[in-house]
């Protein structure tokens, strides 16, 4: 046996270049992001938020959304939805909004907090809570139903 010669450029592709591998890559990255968006798009249809021209755009562990809502707790929810989703780190709010009101508070849930705890922290009256669970519907199903790490809607008490 000896040396056998070969056509370079015929047989089984099966090596290909930096520049496919790096189209490829590029290819397969912006399929995951694209996935990605309509996942975070379904959570706000989900949960039946109401915004209008719903634009959203993702880099890395950053969402940033685009819309507009009629109230202020429907931008603040959409926030929180998208916010509350593991893997976004943050959310870049360019939500406009038709009928401005005061801004809600955030709070991250704690080990050990319930809803009643976090009304006696901010509103120095345990009894409270249900405004802080009507402030976070449709996200909570149940008072009882919030885990650390979890972020919240603390709202202005009215009057």
């Amino acid at each position: 046996m000896g040396l056998f010669s070969f056509l370079k450029k015929a047989g089984s592709n099966i090596f290909k270049s930096s520049e496919e591998r790096a189209a490829e890559a590029a290819a397969e990255a912006a399929a995951v992001k694209q996935q990605r968006l309509v996942a975070l798009k379904g959570v706000i249809d989900g949960l039946g938020l109401p915004i209008t021209d719903l634009d959203l755009d993702l880099a890395d562990d950053q969402v940033t959304v685009y819309g507009q809502t009629e109230s202020q707790a429907d931008k603040e929810k959409i926030i929180l939805a998208l916010g509350n989703v593991a893997g976004v780190a943050t959310v870049d709010d360019r939500i406009s909004v038709v009928t401005p009101a005061p801004e809600a508070q955030f709070y991250e849930v704690q080990s050990g907090d319930s809803l009643s705890k976090i009304a006696l922290k901010y509103y120095d009256d345990a009894m409270k809570y249900p405004v802080i669970f009507e402030a976070n519907k449709p996200m909570l199903e149940h008072p009882d139903k919030i885990y650390p790490g979890q972020v919240l809607r603390i709202p202005p008490l009215e009057g």
